[in-house]
């Protein structure tokens, strides 16, 4: 199994296809344990709670240099004690390893 975290995010040709299941099912289970398969298998997720608002932010800017180091950015949802993070490749209308690589990278800030 390769550590998703020493990876590097690729730029993706035009008309890449999503990941299928299998593929997913098995990069999931190589994160954390604490991120989500939405529903309809084009996003994945994680909610990571803080003490205060600036754990919270400190936490942000140090997602928003990893992701900007890999250029490929999440929507995030930042509340007082809370971030959610939502990773999905637009591109391609589902997910690609792209998503996990971040969320490895992520993963290892904590």
């Amino acid at each position: 199994m390769t550590d998703l975290s020493k990876k590097k995010c690729k730029p993706l040709a035009k008309g890449t296809p999503a990941l299928d299941q299998t593929t997913v099912s098995s990069l999931i289970n190589q994160l954390s344990g604490h991120w989500l398969i939405a529903s309809d298998g084009k996003m994945i997720s994680c909610e990571y709670s803080f003490k205060n608002y600036y754990q919270t932010i400190a936490f942000v800017n140090a997602v928003a240099w990893i992701v900007h180091q890999e250029d490929h950015h999440p929507d995030l949802l930042v509340s007082y004690n809370k971030c959610t993070i939502n990773y999905s490749t637009h591109s391609t209308g589902g997910l690609s390893e792209n998503d996990f690589i971040c969320a490895a990278k992520i993963d290892e800030i904590l």
